[in-house]
């Protein structure tokens, strides 16, 4: 008894100590010449399932409400904390960035709708990274005299190449801007945002950019899904359709798309404005495009 009194007390203190009192009634002493009535009696019988009598449910009450306090009002549902406490989900993003060559060691940086995160790529261009984001985010990488551009619209694979660099060209030119004002002016233009989280919008910029690529400079392409395919340096695929195109001029010495392409894209995406918005897929199928992005010639 001496025992679950001092516990009872203990779990007061630390209820006072989250500015929450406990109110309490006087109950009559042993031999009392009072009466206790009978919704008294039957209170106190069941006292044993009150968290201020075990010790474990009296810890147990404290540590929940401290939770609370600390979740800033926040419902927590568990003991395991209150999450990242601010909404923003954990997004996995990965790829590789290249120019027909490995861009090692390079910067990576992540700016996105709401967060943003940074990592290095490792000796063959590879990247991930883990972190609170919402999407979408644009990326940039950074090696030396080479900084290339890409996009995801959710988790997953999102390499960062010059054909990347080409579609958010021609994206922006959609939008009636440059791609500059596009990656500075994104996290606060609603329209921006929709567009480049819109997967079939920017699919669509995929198949403009390797249809205009293969018209003009007459190649084929092995790999036109760019943006997502997982791709190692050196082997087939988007690797060597960099190669492909390096050798065609469409990438310069430096690794960065070459001007006459960036005006080509350029032009494409003027010739298929995006009028309208839409509703941003959810990253695993398309829900339409917006306006007119059907990859054609001009």
């Amino acid at each position: 008894m001496a025992d679950n009194a001092a516990n009872a007390i203990d779990a007061a203190d630390g209820l006072g100590a989250l500015g929450l009192k406990l109110k309490t009634a006087p109950v009559p002493l042993r031999g009392g010449r009072s009466s206790i009535p009978l919704y008294q009696r039957q209170a106190a019988m069941n006292t044993d399932n009150a968290c201020f009598v075990r010790p474990a449910l009296a810890a147990l009450c404290v540590a929940s409400l401290a939770t609370l306090v600390a979740c800033g009002g926040s419902v927590c549902i568990g003991l395991d904390g209150c999450g990242s406490g601010n909404g923003i989900p954990n997004v996995a993003i990965s790829g590789t960035a290249a120019t027909g060559r490995a861009l090692a060691s390079a910067a990576v940086s992540f700016s996105c709708a709401q967060g943003s995160g940074s990592t290095l790529s490792d000796g063959g261009g590879h990247y991930s990274i883990t972190f609170n984001a919402t999407l979408p985010c644009i990326l940039t990488v950074t090696s030396g005299g080479t900084a290339l551009h890409s996009l995801a619209f959710a988790g997953g694979t999102f390499n960062t190449t010059p054909e990347t660099e080409l579609m958010l060209v021609y994206l922006a030119s959609q939008l009636g801007t440059s791609e500059t004002s596009l990656i500075a002016g994104f996290p606060s233009n609603s329209q921006f945002r929709q567009v480049l989280a819109n997967q079939a919008d920017v699919l669509a910029a995929q198949s403009a950019v390797v249809t205009n690529l293969q018209q003009r400079y007459a190649l084929t392409l092995s790999a036109p899904a760019f943006l997502t395919t997982p791709f190692i340096v050196g082997q087939a695929g988007v690797d060597s359709d960099l190669g492909a195109l390096a050798a065609a001029g469409v990438i310069d010495a430096n690794g960065m798309p070459d001007p006459a392409a960036v005006s080509l894209l350029s032009a494409a995406g003027l010739a298929h404005p995006l009028t309208a918005t839409s509703t941003p897929s959810s990253g695993t199928g398309g829900t339409g495009g917006t306006g007119s992005a059907n990859g054609g010639m001009m």
